[in-house]
């Protein structure tokens, strides 16, 4: 500890001690000199001011001294040396595990969990405090997990889907974990079915399907071509069951469409409104979640709850929802029985989902198709075209054309249908188009001139 040195001419250096009682004042003449003593009074002071009242360690317990025996005092300054070392050692820890700050200024914080001092001057021991807090955490959400499943299980959902394809049978086999499942379609799917756990009926029964079965969701899992067509087949059962059960009585419509505007247009155009209605997406099919859901993108809109539309932002093109300007919108205010039994039922659906382990992203439709386009529609166009040049695996394959072809197989093992629906209707889709072939013809374009052909 380096004590307190005055200057050598400062003209107000006795009222700088003035504060001090009396009797450790030194009577002297107007001088800056000072005895042992008061260097030591000094050192103390200058030590108090600065040290943080949370770290101020035991030494200061004491009485000022009033004679001149400094012996003890000797050994208290050295033990405050000491509290101060390690003092200055814990912060400095504090400060790498809790904050920092940029060259700008902005704080970097980093929030601390734990703020326990019972830890050495060095930090350990809080790894092992922060396994503690992990573990109860883990803990709490196994036991939340374990409540919200006996939720979903108390009241197991009956679900109806109507095309019992590659793609209904795919997500039946989940399905049927949670709620009991029926699907319709055209062929016979009877044994597969019943091997599964759920049941089948022909699509020439639509009407038996609709208005007899108690179903509270029905997923339309249809190709996108023919999905107009599906809903207004719907359409006729659908108003009869209102007739029969009442309005409260419709089922939550669900699309899994790999567009997102087009069917929700439909859907709002046609069903009766007493119909809510979810826009969903699964990014993923039979051959890419061949070994579980765990990990996979799940997008979905809320889209109608109780005649209400749910809220979404204007988009950058300045269209709004599509369906002019008497629509009403839910909002939390917006809190009846009708709205609680609708909420509820559509949190049951997507939380089989979630239970399957998806990645739940919440998107509205329009930003969907924009990111769609960009991403899977490209992808579709891109391994179609390679597919077409007719490319072969090689004696010299390597690990990027290895990715090629797996590109081709997984694209060209949907159907045609898929693909062209992912053109047609998404109206984000000739864009990309436009720009791979400006990309395209740019990059030869280059070849070609550096070979000097241009």
């Amino acid at each position: 500890i380096v004590p307190y040195q005055a200057k050598a001419k400062e003209p107000h250096c006795e009222n700088k001690r003035s504060h001090l009682p009396q009797k450790f004042k030194r009577k002297r003449p107007n001088t800056c000199g000072m005895t042992s003593n008061g260097l030591l009074i000094s050192s103390l002071i200058v030590l108090f001011l600065v040290l943080p009242k949370g770290h101020q360690c035991d030494s200061f317990a004491f009485p000022f001294p009033v004679n001149n025996n400094n012996k003890d005092w000797h050994s208290r300054l050295r033990s405050l040396s000491s509290c101060r070392s390690n003092h200055g050692r814990r912060r400095h820890h504090h400060r790498l595990l809790s904050s920092s700050h940029d060259d700008d200024g902005e704080d970097k914080s980093i929030p601390t969990i734990i703020t326990n001092t019972n830890t050495t001057a060095n930090g350990a021991g809080q790894l092992e405090q922060l396994k503690a807090e992990e573990a109860k955490l883990s803990s709490l959400l196994a036991s939340v997990r374990s409540q919200k499943l006996a939720v979903l299980r108390s009241r197991p959902l009956n679900i109806g889907i109507v095309g019992f394809g590659r793609f209904g049978l795919f997500i039946a086999r989940s399905f049927i974990k949670y709620g009991n499942v029926i699907g319709t379609s055209r062929s016979d799917y009877s044994d597969v079915a019943t091997e599964m756990g759920a049941r089948f009926m022909k699509l020439d029964e639509l009407e038996r399907f609709v208005v007899e079965e108690d179903l509270d969701v029905i997923v339309l899992a249809v190709s996108i071509v023919s999905f107009e067509s599906t809903v207004k087949d719907l359409i006729p059962h659908l108003r009869k069951r209102i007739q029969l059960k009442g309005p409260n009585s419709l089922p939550l419509v669900v699309d899994v469409a790999s567009v997102k505007e087009h069917p929700r247009n439909i859907l709002l155009e046609h069903l009766p409104v007493e119909c809510d209605i979810l826009a969903t997406h699964p990014m993923f099919g039979p051959d890419s979640a061949r070994n579980g859901w765990q990990g996979q993108a799940f997008v979905y809109e809320k889209t109608r709850i109780n005649k209400k539309l749910f809220k979404k932002e204007v988009g950058a093109d300045g269209d709004g929802d599509g369906e002019g300007g008497s629509s009403s919108f839910f909002d939390d205010k917006d809190i009846c029985e009708a709205n609680v039994e609708g909420m509820d039922r559509m949190e049951r659906f997507l939380s089989i989902w979630e239970e399957e382990g998806c990645n739940m992203i919440p998107l509205s439709c329009e930003e969907h198709d924009a990111y769609s386009a960009d991403s899977q529609f490209i992808t579709h166009l891109v391994g179609r075209i390679l597919g077409a040049q007719g490319l072969r695996p090689t004696p010299i394959d390597t690990k990027g054309f290895q990715s090629v072809l797996k590109l081709i197989e997984n694209t060209n093992a949907d159907s045609f249908d898929l693909f062209f629906g992912l053109y047609k209707y998404n109206r984000n889709s000739g864009y990309t188009i436009g720009r791979l072939r400006v990309a395209l013809e740019g990059v030869v374009g280059e070849l070609l001139q550096r070979d000097g052909v241009m």
